[in-house]
């Protein structure tokens, strides 16, 4: 997205409208959207007393950068709607903490996130978080729903475990009935 931004910049100041990175910068805004959309849909119009956990906070895998980060525009829509927000990024909570101060609650390790919440919310696709425990998910979490804003679980096998599957571009996966 900064690339992007970057080749739009440089188009306009050579009197060339770029009109594809610009479609394509509408997308990536458009797509920060979703996951609070996706949070109202399963849990309603009122998300005031909820509990969400969230994976991953940098801009991307491997890296404490945060500018232009999806999870900043999710937090701060959350917020908005009365969410309470546990999270946990492997090397950007110092910079999280730099930007958010205390607006959320920032773990040590990914499972302490998810502690008493009601929902999991995945931005960053960090290498540990593509692993589930779900013993442990099981233990720690209110209700079986995850929002997967990178796509990078299987949807059938959540819902073999009894898990809500929001991803992105697709329908919601719903547990199988007992």
């Amino acid at each position: 997205p900064k690339d992007v931004k970057a080749l739009i910049k440089t188009g306009d100041e050579y009197g060339r409208s770029l009109e594809i990175l610009k479609a394509v910068e509408f997308v990536n805004e458009n797509q920060k959207g979703l996951i609070p959309l996706k949070v109202k849909d399963y849990f309603g119009e009122d998300l005031r007393g909820k509990k969400l956990g969230i994976w991953g906070l940098s801009f991307k895998p491997h890296t404490d950068d945060m500018r232009e980060a999806p999870a900043l525009r999710i937090i701060e829509e959350l917020l908005k709607e009365g969410v309470e927000i546990r999270a946990y990024d492997p090397v950007a909570l110092d910079e999280a903490r730099r930007r958010l101060g205390d607006s959320i609650e920032f773990c040590e390790d990914k499972y302490e996130a998810l502690i008493d919440c009601d929902g999991l919310v995945v931005v960053t696709e960090w290498p540990e978080f593509r692993v589930l425990n779900y013993k442990v998910l099981n233990k720690l979490m209110r209700d079986k729903v995850i929002f997967d804003g990178r796509n990078i679980y299987d949807a059938d096998e959540l819902q073999e475990f009894g898990f809500t599957y929001y991803s992105i571009g697709k329908k919601p996966v719903k547990p199988f009935s007992v």
